[in-house]
């Protein structure tokens, strides 16, 4: 009868071991839990950003006035008969 305790005690440590320690245990899921809200909040991130950039593309396509206001900003062009002027603090 001893040896069916032991055998049992043995038996529930492995199971122990199992549950608080390796693969599958609470540690790696609450790990993998928070890996999880980690990328959930990147892919959120992520959708904004591509969201803008739609928005940006569906202007260049569909408006004169941002491919306008691009050129005068990024490549400094002016219209036709048109001054530009450069200020410089001192």
């Amino acid at each position: 009868m001893k040896w069916i305790v032991v055998t049992l005690s043995v038996l529930l440590v492995l199971l122990q071991v199992k549950l608080w320690v390796g693969g599958g245990s609470f540690a790696e899921v609450y790990q993998l839990h928070r890996a999880i809200a980690a990328q959930e909040m990147e892919n959120a991130a992520l959708k904004e950003r591509n969201l803008a950039l739609d928005a940006e593309v569906a202007d260049l396509k569909h408006g004169m006035d941002a491919v306008e206001e691009r050129a005068r900003l990024e490549l400094g062009m002016i219209k036709h008969n048109e001054s530009f002027f450069r200020v410089i603090d001192r």
